[in-house]
């Protein structure tokens, strides 16, 4: 009986652990069957799959070496949200009171007063003169040791007024896709962003799989010198060396990677260069651009195609036009992408708490 019931418990073991084997064998073929599976089977994805087996297909005449293989990603709304504000200005305007302690004369100075005054009405009217003030004061004066400390503290602490999340959750799921489908292709992928390029290094390779010797931004000076110890430092001064927008895109790529991307993808005005260039390039080479037209997801803003008018993240009727013109993918979050966020989308409730919040909107976002 014993030996039996022994029998017995082997077959049911042996049964679980084929049941296991078959059900990951078949998990792990799906996945490869279908890497990006966030996507609707719609013009934009089949663009995507062509491009890399055409690209990576070594019979192919459209074949490219693997050390050629670059592409190039845009980050403020085209990877992570950015409206109703860029993440780095909020995170300016919240570092204004530290700078105030410092150096408490501030205080009493516009725009610094606005800010601390917390009137949001007023704050929205600051002009963009008083807001490089406020950039120049933040993210200048200090190591840069020290400014990556602050950047990391205010990352793990600060929200998102809409979703309740931390900034780095609000990444866009198809595109994290994108990243590592292109990876697993042999393509390296890069930040070309005209955000801060130490401010964007700080987090890139934990939340994009971007290791921050491959993120381009824009690009401040610095000064090196020696603490009282003699232990050396450098220091973060309010010096422009690369504005990486509109054209300092293509620019910053030559500087800073060397090589014209084979594929580019981006979101606004401010990447038509770089798609531009891309596209230049002989061969096989993939432009695209994420088009905010899911109002009930996300957000919906243009002007292209009728949507609402912004200064953040402008992808105007005229940009639209040049993509459909030469060849460009325009993809639409509403119809391309079954899921936006990493996070589950909490839609029609947030939707409307963020239309209230905008009655007083600033400058960058009418």
């Amino acid at each position: 009986m014993e030996s039996s019931r022994r029998t017995f418990l082997k077959r049911v073991l042996a049964c679980a652990a084929t049941y296991r084997v078959f059900t990951t064998t078949a998990g792990a073929q799906s996945a490869q069957s279908d890497p990006l599976p966030s996507w609707n089977d719609g013009p934009a994805k089949q663009a995507i799959v062509k491009f890399v087996k055409t690209t990576t297909d070594q019979s192919s005449s459209s074949f490219v070496s693997q050390e050629e293989r670059i592409a190039t990603f845009d980050q403020d709304g085209t990877l992570w949200v950015e409206h109703p504000i860029y993440t780095q200005v909020v995170y300016c305007l919240d570092r204004v009171q530290v700078v105030v302690k410092e150096k408490a004369e501030l205080a009493k100075v516009e725009p610094f007063k606005t800010v601390l005054s917390g009137d949001r009405e007023a704050i929205a009217k600051l002009s963009k003169n008083d807001l490089f003030k406020i950039l120049d004061a933040t993210l200048t004066g200090m190591s840069v040791d020290e400014f990556n400390a602050e950047v990391k503290k205010w990352l793990e602490t600060a929200r998102n007024s809409r979703w309740k999340q931390p900034y780095t959750k609000l990444t866009y799921l198809p595109m994290i896709e994108l990243l590592k489908y292109l990876r697993a292709n042999g393509y390296r992928t890069y930040i070309v962003t005209g955000g801060g390029q130490d401010f964007v290094r700080e987090y890139s390779e934990e939340v994009y799989g971007i290791p921050p010797e491959q993120v381009v931004g824009t690009m401040g000076g610095t000064k090196y010198g020696y603490d009282k110890e003699g232990k050396s430092f450098l220091t973060k001064e309010p010096k422009l060396l690369l504005n990486d927008d509109d054209a300092g895109k293509p620019e910053g790529i030559h500087l800073m990677i060397g090589r014209r991307p084979y594929a580019a993808f981006g979101n606004s005005t401010g990447d038509r260069q770089m798609l531009e260039y891309t596209k230049a390039g002989d061969g096989a080479r993939l432009a695209m651009l994420v088009f905010h037209d899911d109002a009930e997801r996300e957000y919906a803003y243009g002007p292209a195609q009728g949507l609402p008018d912004t200064k953040v993240g402008i992808f105007s009727q005229e940009l639209y036009d040049e993509a459909k013109k030469d060849g460009w993918i325009v993809i639409s979050m509403k119809n391309d992408w079954k899921r936006i966020l990493r996070l589950r989308e909490l839609t029609r409730s947030f939707y409307v708490h963020s239309v209230v919040i905008s009655e007083s909107r600033p400058w960058w976002t009418n």
